[in-house]
Formats: C-alpha cells, structure tokens, sequence
C-alpha cells in the first residue's frame, strides 16, 4: 500500500494539484481537480485536515472514502471533514470549469465563530460516499451562487469583516445543503421507508439470534456496519421517517421488548435487564424510568 499524502493547509492543495498559490490561507475554492493530475495521485491515500465540500461535473472515476466507493458524477456533492481518508482512480475526462466546484477550509477559519460551534450539526459530512447528495440545475445554481460570494470575500482587499462574512457564507451553503438533504430523504420515501424496515428487522434477528449476550445493547455503528449505512445518515433517515432518531428508536425497540417481559413473564427485573443485553440491571432501571416515567416494578405493578 502507498504511503498517505497528509494535506494539512490549503497550500498544500494547491501545490499537490499543481495550482496557483492560494489567495487566502484559511479558505479557498478550485475547480474541479485536472483528470491527469487525480491519475498521477491515483490510489494513494489522501489524508486532509481540512473540511472540503466540492461538485464535480465532466470528470469520471472512483472516489473511495469511508468504507465504500462511488462513481462519482455530475450533480453530486461530497462532503469531506478532517481526518478522513480519501482515494481516487481512473479519473478521465474534461472537467466543466463552469459547474465544478471544491470548496475547501481549514478548521481555524471557523474557530471562534457560530459555525464552529455548531458544524458537528452538519451531520452529512460523516455520510459514507454512497450517500452523497444530489442537486438539481436550480439547486446548482444556488450553491454556485454563495460559493462565488466566498471567492469575491478573499480575493478582493481583506478587510476586518472578510471573515465574518466568509464564515457567514459558508454557513449559508451548509443550511441550503441540509435543506436539500431534506428533499433528498423526502422524494426517496420508499426506499428509506425499506430502510426503516430492515432496521427493525435488523433489531428482532439481534434478539432472535442472541447477540446481545456477546455484544450487549444493539449500538446505531453496530446496525449502520450491518446495513451498509453511516451511523449519521442512518440516525438522519429515521429522523425523517420515523421522528426518532437510530439511538432513540433503539431505545424504543428495547423498552417495547421490556414491557413485554415486565407483564408477560415472571423473570426478575434483572433478568430482564440481562437478556436486553445491558451490563448492568441498574443502567436498564434509569433508562427505563427516564422513558417510561416510572421504575420497571412500579409498571409491572400496572399489569
């Protein structure tokens, strides 16, 4: 395997994709990376410690980050953030200068500012690549339109509201994002209503096949690996279609199977506690008064 490629500033992309130096330190945006160049790099992986947003149009290939790989292609975004490990291969192509676009920043742009408090809400940056998102022309249109705002911020006279607005800018495509991300969940209701299904699915083999006694509770990492899915975008899609997020509905799911037992059998609260898979019968007994409002022998008192 080829040694990484650490990226640790924006000079570094530029110069590691042969481009002029950058007009900010902190921020910058680039077209689309030269075909040439993504094949003299090809298959070594790529470890950033900035955050990239970018739209590619023109160019084919594979881009592999996360567990899986996608064919990237025009119209999709792909969300990077710091530290994550990416490849590309077999790029080929014209890159369409008028539509491609990579947005990239360094974590200190947003430091001190509401962005930076708040860009772990932006929970798609850690979706896997097969779950990108994919934006119409007048959704394109748009998101160029704030990306040219940034341009023309740093690369006229930086004066001291640059940053601020900069950062605003930034925050402004993040939230039109996740309103197409929205969309996105919202025009893909039956195959995230399948999703929704084979989740529960997942959670009944978990308990039918005993893998509590090895693994405890059911965790949202444990069922996103089993079903090819993020965690993110898995705890997002049940937020949308169920109202709970994937840590919630394992919840509801484990409590449901509780109650059952509580009226159903004469196991001790314990017991019921050990074949839920929790360590230790007093975490069960706070969780479920925590969501039920009551203790586990009060409710068994109801039956």
């Amino acid at each position: 395997m080829k040694a990484p490629l650490l990226i640790k500033s924006i000079a570094q992309v530029h110069q590691a994709f042969g481009l002029a130096p950058p007009g900010h330190p902190l921020v910058s945006v680039v077209g689309a990376f030269d075909s040439q160049r993504l094949n003299d790099l090809a298959d070594i992986p790529i470890v950033s410690e900035l955050y990239s947003i970018s739209l590619k149009a023109g160019i084919s290939g594979t881009c592999i980050y996360g567990r899986n790989a996608y064919d990237y292609q025009n119209g999709t975004l792909v969300f990077i953030a710091p530290g994550q490990v990416v490849q590309y291969s077999g790029a080929e192509g014209v890159a369409d200068e008028k539509e491609s676009w990579n947005l990239l920043f360094h974590p200190d742009l947003i430091r001190r500012s509401e962005l930076g408090r708040c860009i772990g809400s932006y929970s798609f940056f850690h979706y896997e690549a097969n779950e990108a998102l994919h934006v119409s022309e007048v959704e394109k249109a748009c998101l160029r339109g704030i990306v040219d705002k940034i341009v023309a911020e740093y690369s006229g006279n930086i004066d001291r509201h640059s940053q601020e607005l900069i950062v605003s800018n930034i925050k402004l495509l993040l939230d039109y994002c996740t309103r197409y991300y929205d969309r996105q969940f919202y025009t893909r209701t039956n195959l995230n209503k399948d999703i929704a299904s084979q989740f529960e699915q997942l959670l009944q083999r978990y308990y039918q096949n005993q893998v509590y006694e090895k693994l405890g509770l059911p965790t949202v990492a444990y069922c996103g690996k089993e079903m090819g899915i993020s965690p993110y975008y898995l705890s997002d899609l049940l937020k949308k279609e169920t109202g709970r997020t994937a840590s919630d509905y394992i919840h509801f799911f484990v409590l449901e199977r509780a109650k059952n037992s509580l009226l159903g059998t004469q196991l001790s609260v314990t017991e019921v506690a050990y074949n839920l898979g929790f360590a230790y019968p007093q975490h069960f007994s706070k969780l479920f008064k925590a969501k039920v409002g009551m203790s586990p022998k009060e409710y068994r008192k109801l039956g």
